[in-house]
C-alpha cells in the first residue's frame, strides 16, 4: 500500500463521515465538530470555514464561534496478535486506516497529531504538530509499520510522559490482547496523565461468532501456542465466556474514566466513526 493510497483513504472515510453527519451537532475540543454543515445557496459567507475549503477544496460552514484546538494522540497497537484476519482486513490494517482517518480529520479542524507505535516489546513515539508535511509523516509511519512480537513492556511506558503538557486527547486502538495484565497497566497509566482517553477494541467478526471456516486448530500469533478447539461442541461456552469477558472490559474502561467502543471489522470505518461519536455526544449532553 502506497503512501497516497493511505491519505485518500483516509479522505475517502472522512467524506463519507462528514456527508453522514448532516446537521447534527458534537461539541467540544478534538475531532468533535462545532456543528458543520456543507455550504448551501444564500448562507452568510461569514460563517464559512475558509481554513476548511483550503484543506478539503469543499465548502463548510461552521456554526459555532468557539475555536478549541488540542493535541490529538494516536497509540497504535501494533503486536502480534493484530495479524489476526477476518475477511479483507487484518486487524492492523484496520487499525491503519482508523488512524489515518481520524488524523486526517483532526487536522482539518487545526488540531496537531502524534503517534505512538507500541511494538515487539518497545514504543516509537511521533511528536504532535500541526501541518500537512507533519501529516505526511505520520501515514508514512502508519503505512510502513508492521504487526509483530508482544507488546510493549510496561517499563517503556515512562516515555509516555516525556509528551505535550498541553491537554491530549489520546485514542487507542488495540485488540487488547494481553498475556498479563501489560494494557490495562498502560491504561493505568494513561488515566494517571489527567487526559481523555478513548479505547477502539478491534474485533473479526469470526472471533465473536466462533467461526474460523472448519479449522479446528489454532495459533496464539504471539505466544505460537497451537490450541485445539471443537468449534460445535464449545460454541456455547466460548459465547457465553466472551459475554463475560467484553462485560468485564467495559467494567475496566467505565473504573478508569475512558470512553470505550468495541468494533467489529465488519463495520465500514466510516459509519464505526458515526456511531461512536454520536454516542459520545449523547452521553455529554
Amino acid at each position: 500500500m502506497a503512501i497516497k493510497d493511505l491519505s485518500l483513504g483516509a479522505k475517502t472515510i472522512i467524506d463519507g463521515f462528514m456527508t453522514g453527519l448532516n446537521k447534527s451537532s458534537i461539541k467540544g475540543p478534538g475531532l468533535e465538530f462545532s456543528q458543520y454543515r456543507s455550504y448551501q445557496p444564500g448562507d452568510d459567507l461569514r460563517w464559512l470555514d475558509w481554513k476548511m475549503y483550503g484543506r478539503s477544496d469543499r465548502y463548510y460552514i461552521r456554526e459555532s464561534e468557539v475555536e478549541t484546538n488540542i493535541s490529538v494522540r494516536f497509540l497504535v497497537d501494533a503486536s502480534g496478535s493484530m495479524n489476526h484476519q477476518d475477511g479483507i482486513y487484518k486487524k492492523i490494517d484496520y487499525a491503519r486506516y482508523l488512524a489515518a482517518a481520524l488524523a486526517y480529520l483532526a487536522n482539518l479542524q487545526g488540531d496537531a497529531t502524534g503517534l505512538y507505535v507500541f511494538q515487539d516489546g518497545g514504543l516509537f513515539s511521533l511528536a504532535s504538530r500541526q501541518d500537512f508535511q507533519h501529516l505526511s509523516r505520520l501515514f508514512y509511519h502508519l503505512e510502513t509499520m508492521k504487526a509483530g512480537g508482544e507488546f510493549t513492556k510496561p517499563v517503556n511506558y515512562k516515555d509516555i510522559y516525556t509528551g505535550s503538557r498541553k491537554k491530549e486527547l489520546l485514542i487507542f486502538i488495540t485488540d487488547l490482547y494481553q498475556q498479563k495484565s501489560e494494557i490495562l497497566d498502560l491504561l493505568d497509566t494513561l488515566s494517571a496523565l489527567k487526559n481523555e482517553v478513548i479505547v477502539f477494541h478491534l474485533m473479526g467478526r469470526n472471533e465473536l461468532n466462533l467461526d474460523f471456516k472448519g479449522y479446528s486448530v489454532l495459533e496464539d500469533l504471539e505466544s505460537g501456542e497451537i490450541v485445539k478447539i471443537d468449534p460445535q461442541n464449545a460454541k456455547k461456552e466460548y459465547q457465553e465466556n466472551l459475554t463475560t469477558y467484553l462485560g468485564n472490559i467495559r467494567t475496566e474502561m467505565l473504573d478508569r474514566h475512558i470512553h470505550y467502543r468495541m468494533i467489529c471489522m465488519d463495520e465500514a470505518p466510516d459509519q464505526a466513526l458515526r456511531n461512536f461519536l454520536n454516542l459520545r455526544n449523547k452521553l455529554k449532553a
